[in-house]
Formats: structure tokens, C-alpha cells, sequence
């Protein structure tokens, strides 16, 4: 006799172990607050601020924590220390509470003007994790000195500050061991050049709607080496298309050894820009079905993850978008294409109300496979004085069935912020996935992951010879999991700790499949479970 769709499906969701978090950030010593200089002018840059990055500057085996901030309007200067750019270096003591110190003078990561995202990477493959950071007319690329210190070498590197840039993202696109930077570009903005938008009767003034702003390329840099880039928007393809850029995640879709990128867009079509090698790349969204939902309408795309959530060994893409949007979920169908699973996934109705920007495909409760979370917010300080919607929401949760389902597990998220970008580590070295979000005008929240079950789990750390030392692009499988070294996450964010994977009650040994990008495939048996565990490319 065969159960009910409905009953079979219950069943699968009480077998899976919740998601369960606590809020950690004062008491860890995370004390940032993201001033993004909301004015009554209502401009534009001030609703997109919040990225940030999470990797180990120090090289101590901790992760750190680097928070972008904003700047005064209309200057967009740093004009007092509560614009500075924040890194908080973990300090934590192995089975100690989680810990963090303000190093940001001492790193000399303060920063300049208006600043978006940040994105992580050694791009020099010097041992040591580079930063880069995105702004308004102000780009910053810093060298990891290995001392403690970064050195800022944007003017000599080559790469421009000549737009409203959100977000950027490391790949090897051309993979010759150097990492290559995606500049991801939301439009040509100015303060004096403001209109007023909202209710003129009322003078209640909103935030513009997107349509106001010209879209724009994004922009594509190749690295030379010796800290040098060239600018390869045009020659690259990359330049054709424009478009009101968020973020961007990578991974190779179609299988063919060449990294792909995705780049969400406000309002308008997604952008897939497939590598055809030899240094081009073909727009290929629309085609491949993951530019718009089924009902061919684009949507204020904000945030993106770009990995396998169904353990099929194809990367899927997750992106968030604004309450009345859903959170759209495109499922990698193999062969070259994309299937709309929002609603399939019950993630439609489960995300319908919400607004979301930070988002990322992690397992936190190590069952094997990857769950989903979202940091959330309106993008309307105001939206409440014209629909039945908040403003500040609580982040949110949702546990994968195994089913191709999930279920909304966000009960422990009760604080009701401005959330923006996010980023994924496991802080303590636990073993579970932890989360750093940051919020406008609002202390930023650590969530520590307290979820039980104890289940088993490994983090993989690639180290590069023929390809990049961060391993940048490589692919991983354990059993019918696979995942991506791609610190490329979130809204205007980076997760640069490695991979991780959830093995459920696995144990003893396990086998290691990787494809690097140099193309050179290997085995590795890890002896046991429970640890880290640095793979080199042999």
C-alpha cells in the first residue's frame, strides 16, 4: 500500500533534524553597526550598503569578519570613525565561546567612501587572503601583507573607480592560476541628481523605484600578475550586456572545465554569462531559463548562491528578491538548462511575504544536504504606510527534506532588523555553520549554530599548485554531494572558509573526489570525520 503524497512527505520533514540558532554578537565582541547616512533625501545608494566577508586574514585557522560601511551624502567620505569599514579578527579558544577583536587600524582596512561589498580571494596566490571591497566612484584592492597588515594598490592594479559598483567576485575564468575579478555595477548615480518619488500630496518621499536608474555593464578584469589587472569588459563579451547588477555567484552549469557566472539584476532579467573559452563569454539567461520565473516577469533580484541543493551533481541557483516575488529557485535540469522549482520546492509559499537579500545554500545541520537561509528586509523603510508589510523582518530558515523540499525552521530568528548581506563560517570550530549578518543602522547579529543530532562532517581547504592556491573553481564530491570552492555568496558578500559537508551519521573513512581548474581530477581518503582537512592538488 502505498502512503498519501502529503503523509510521505510529513514523515520525511519529522526525520530531519531542525535548525536551531543563538544570537551571539555582543557578548562574542562584534560590536559593528552599519551607518549607511539614511537622510529624508531618500537617495538611492543609502537601501543598498551591507556587504561583507568572512575569511582568515591571519592565517591562524580562524575565521574573521569584515564588515563594508557607508560614507556622508553627498560627499562620500568617511568623515568619522563610524563610517569606517570594520575587520573583527576571531580570537576564539578551541571549545571556548565565540570571540572577536576590532583590528580594523591595525589592518589598515578603515577604507574610503561609500562602500558596498566586499569579496575575498588570494589573488596573488601568496599564502595570504586578499580583499577586495566595492563602492560608489570608489573601488578599493588590498594586498594581504601577511603581517597583519593590508597594503591598498587600486590605483596601480588597474581596476577603475568609475561607476557605482555593489559587488565583486574572484574566478579563474581563463584558468591560468590566477584569480580574475567580476565587478558587478548597479547604475550612473549622483546626489544632485536626485528626484523626488513617492506621494507629492502627502510629501511622504520614498526610495525610486529602479526604473529611474540606467542600467549599466558590469566589468571583467583579467589578472596579469604582480598585483596587475586588465580591463577585459569589452574583449570579453562581458560588456554587451547591461543590466542594474546585485551580486554574482559562480559555477560551471554546462560541465565543460570553464567557470560560468551568474549576476542577479534589480528589476530586470538575470544574467548568465556562460564561458566559451578563449577568454569570451555569451549571455545565455533567457536560453537557459534562469533569468526570470515562469511567469516571465524579472524581479528586484538581490542576493545569489550558485550550488547543488538536490545532490544531483549539478549546481542549482537560489536567488531573493522583494515580498510578492517569491524567492526564486532554478534547479539545473543537465543540460544546459534551468527549471523553475519555487513553488515545487514549497519555498513560493514559504517566502511570498518575505523581502531578502543575503542568502546561501549551507548545511547546518550536517544531515547531507544543504539548507537554506535567508537575511531579510524590505527595501522600503516606509512600505508599511502603503502596504500590510514590515520593514524590518526577522532572518529566516529552511530545512532541507531531501525531497526536493524545505521546510521554514526560522523559529529562532526574533529580531526584526534592516538585514542585508551574510556570510557563512563556522566560527567556533564546532563543526556547524555559523552566520554573520550585518543591519542598517543596527548592530550586526552573529547566529551561532546550536542545531543537535549529531551528526558527522568534514571541511575540505584546497590549496592550488597548477591552479590558484585558494583552489578557487574547484569541485568537490563526496558520495552523491558535490559543492564548489567559490567564496562567492550571499548579497555583496564572501565566504571564504573553505567547503563544507554535512555526512550525517557517516563515519570512519571518507573518499574525496576533486576537479581542479587546472582540469587535473584526484582521489583523496580522508581517514576520519570530524575534521579539517587541507587537500593539496597533486
Amino acid at each position: 500500500m502505498m502512503l498519501p503524497v502529503l503523509l510521505l512527505s510529513a514523515l520525511v520533514a519529522q526525520a530531519v533534524e531542525p535548525v536551531r540558532f543563538r544570537e551571539t554578537a555582543a557578548t562574542a565582541g562584534v560590536k559593528f553597526v552599519l551607518d549607511n547616512h539614511a537622510s529624508p533625501d531618500k537617495q538611492m545608494i543609502e537601501t543598498m550598503a551591507g556587504g561583507m566577508a568572512a575569511f582568515d586574514y591571519d592565517g591562524d585557522g580562524r575565521t574573521d569578519l569584515f564588515f563594508t560601511n557607508g560614507a556622508a551624502i553627498p560627499s562620500r567620505k568617511k568623515e568619522a570613525p563610524k563610517y569606517w569599514n570594520r575587520l573583527y579578527r576571531n580570537v576564539t579558544e578551541p571549545g571556548g565561546a565565540i570571540r572577536f577583536q576590532d583590528v580594523t587600524e591595525q589592518a589598515g582596512l578603515a577604507g574610503e567612501g561609500y562602500s558596498m561589498g566586499a569579496a575575498a580571494a588570494d589573488f596573488d596566490n601568496d599564502g595570504h587572503v586578499d580583499l577586495f571591497v566595492a563602492g560608489v566612484y570608489r573601488n578599493l584592492l588590498y594586498r594581504n601583507l601577511g603581517n597583519g597588515k593590508f597594503e591598498e594598490i587600486t590605483g596601480k592594479s588597474g581596476i577603475q573607480s568609475d561607476i557605482w559598483s555593489v559587488a565583486g567576485g574572484w574566478f579563474d575564468y581563463d584558468n591560468d592560476g590566477l584569480v580574475d575579478l567580476l565587478v558587478v555595477n548597479y547604475s550612473n548615480w549622483s546626489a544632485e541628481a536626485n528626484r523626488f518619488c513617492g506621494d507629492t500630496a502627502r510629501k511622504i518621499r520614498v526610495y525610486c523605484h529602479p526604473k529611474y536608474f540606467d542600467p549599466v555593464p558590469n566589468q571583467l578584469y583579467r589578472n596579469l600578475g604582480g598585483g596587475r589587472f586588465q580591463d577585459v569588459t569589452a574583449a570579453s563579451g562581458i560588456g554587451g550586456s547591461k543590466g542594474r547588477g546585485m551580486s554574482v555567484a559562480f559555477a560551471d552549469y554546462d560541465n565543460d572545465g570553464r567557470i560560468d557566472a551568474f549576476v542577479t539584476n534589480d528589476n530586470l532579467p538575470n544574467f548568465l554569462f556562460r564561458n566559451l573559452g578563449g577568454g569570451k563569454f555569451e549571455e545565455t539567461g533567457l536560453l537557459a531559463g534562469a533569468a526570470l520565473l515562469d511567469n516571465g516577469k524579472p524581479v528586484a533580484s538581490m542576493g545569489a548562491d550558485f550550488r547543488d541543493y538536490n545532490n544531483d551533481g549539478q549546481p542549482d541557483i537560489i536567488v531573493t528578491a522583494l515580498a510578492g516575488e517569491t524567492f526564486p529557485l532554478f534547479r539545473n535540469d543537465g543540460k544546459g538548462g534551468f527549471r523553475d522549482q519555487t513553488f515545487a520546492s514549497r519555498l513560493g509559499p514559504q517566502t511570498i511575504r518575505r523581502s531578502g537579500w543575503g542568502v546561501g545554500f549551507i548545511d547546518f545541520n550536517n544531515d547531507g544536504w544543504k539548507d537554506l537561509f535567508t537575511a531579510n528586509s524590505h527595501v522600503n523603510d516606509i512600505i508599511g504606510m502603503f502596504e500590510a508589510l514590515p520593514y524590518k523582518e526577522p532572518n529566516a530558515v529552511f530545512a532541507n527534506l531531501g525531497n526536493g523540499e524545505f521546510r521554514d525552521d526560522s523559529a529562532t530568528f526574533t529580531l526584526s532588523r534592516a538585514h542585508r548581506g551574510a556570510a557563512f563560517a563556522d566560527f567556533n570550530g564546532d563543526g556547524r555553520m555559523d552566520v554573520a549578518v550585518s543591519c542598517l543602522n543596527e548592530p550586526a547579529e552573529l547566529w551561532e549554530n546550536v542545531t543537535g543530532g549529531g551528526h558527522h562532517w568534514i571541511r575540505l581547504m584546497p590549496r592550488g599548485v597548477k591552479s590558484n592556491r585558494d583552489g578557487i573553481g574547484a569541485r568537490f564530491r563526496i558520495g552523491t554531494q558535490s559543492n564548489w570552492m567559490s567564496p562567492s555568496v550571499s548579497y555583496a558578500s564572501s565566504s571564504h572558509a573553505g567547503v563544507h559537508f554535512g555526512l550525517g551519521r557517516q563515519a570512519g573513512a571518507v573518499d574525496v573526489e576533486v576537479v581542479w581548474p587546472s582540469g587535473h581530477k584526484q582521489v583523496e581518503k580522508i581517514p576520519g570525520v570530524d575534521v579539517v582537512h587541507v587537500i593539496e592538488e597533486r
